[in-house]
């Protein structure tokens, strides 16, 4: 009988990504009601000692598929290494953050269970028949609630909603190693390529600044870096400034862009076009600056300035490097 959950880890470089240690600390809070375990699943090279600092996070086991054929991601190659660790486990729940690299993974790995999966999960919850999961749609116009009664259960969940536990240096996980090795890998990465000038990753971002056509253009773009440089937030760009070819297409937030949920989203220069807003509306606090006082984002916003960009970002940027020097 299908028990625990298992957790798909995703790491880059050597570093575990910290929606994954949201999703592995919301599987810790989803187990406990039911007594269950939960099993980490790492896949990469030369991994297994990021599992000592994964046991922080309460896994009950850490799985560690180390293998130079896992160096760089593979649609084959993780999908093995995923499917293994399932049938492995045998889980009631599969989680993972909602990234890149699941929006690929995780749904070919749920079909070769025949199962159900779940992606952008924004909330979890009891229902009369099992776990209620909760998935923005229509651009966040409406909300899916689908109610999961089949197991194993795929669910992706949308970063910065569900908070990390507190690390517990104490808590101590068996590590095992999960043996397998992909043997149908067509296609291979030779190499990438880090894109200059994002500093903080957008999606797992507590704060990010974004800019719209009102920063009349890409030369602008500084006066919102040393906004972001001050708060130590990621920069952020509406379509708009992308497809114009003002700044590259992994800054965009929106529908075909990135979601993302921070703790505060400053928009600065955006009009609010509903395709934007699907992108960032589940923020905590959204501050819009538009010289518009018409703009829709003023709607959707906690606290509005009708004013010039050039004008009142330089001054938050002071105000901000002012107040964060005396603490």
């Amino acid at each position: 009988m299908a028990q625990g959950i298992l957790v798909f880890v995703e790491q880059r470089n050597g570093q575990v990504r910290k929606s994954s240690l949201e999703a592995l600390s919301e599987a810790r809070r989803q187990a406990d009601k039911n007594q269950e375990p939960v099993t980490a699943l790492l896949v990469g090279k030369d991994v297994k000692a990021l599992a000592e600092g994964l046991s922080r996070y309460k896994p009950d086991r850490v799985l560690v598929a180390d293998d130079a054929e896992f160096a760089n991601y593979s649609t084959e190659g993780f999908a093995a290494a995923l499917a293994a660790a399932v049938k492995k486990v045998d889980p009631r729940l599969v989680f993972s953050a909602w990234t890149s690299m699941t929006k690929d993974l995780l749904a070919r790995v749920a079909a070769r269970f025949d199962a159900g999966c779940v992606t952008d999960v924004s909330e979890l919850r009891e229902g009369d028949g099992g776990l209620v999961a909760v998935h923005p749609m229509y651009s966040g116009k409406a909300y899916g609630v689908m109610e999961c009664q089949s197991f194993p259960l795929f669910l992706a969940l949308r970063p910065n909603v569900f908070p990390a536990l507190d690390p517990d240096n104490a808590h101590t996980a068996q590590v095992e190693v999960l043996a397998v090795k992909p043997d149908k890998v067509r296609a291979r990465v030779t190499g990438t390529h880090a894109a200059e000038g994002q500093k903080v990753e957008l999606s797992e971002a507590r704060i990010i600044v974004s800019g719209g056509r009102g920063i009349k253009g890409p030369e602008n773009w500084g006066v919102l870096q040393d906004l972001c440089d001050v708060l130590g937030a990621a920069l952020g760009a509406s379509r708009a400034v992308v497809d114009a070819g003002w700044i590259d297409h992994q800054h965009q937030v929106g529908q075909t862009g990135k979601t993302v949920s921070p703790q505060l989203y400053i928009a600065c220069g955006i009009s609010g076009a509903i395709q934007h807003l699907a992108g960032m509306s589940s923020s905590k606090v959204i501050v819009a600056i538009n010289n518009n006082a018409d703009a829709p984002i003023f709607k959707h916003a906690t606290y509005g300035v009708v004013g010039d960009v050039f004008e009142v970002v330089p001054k938050l940027t002071k105000e901000f490097k002012e107040l964060l020097s005396e603490n």
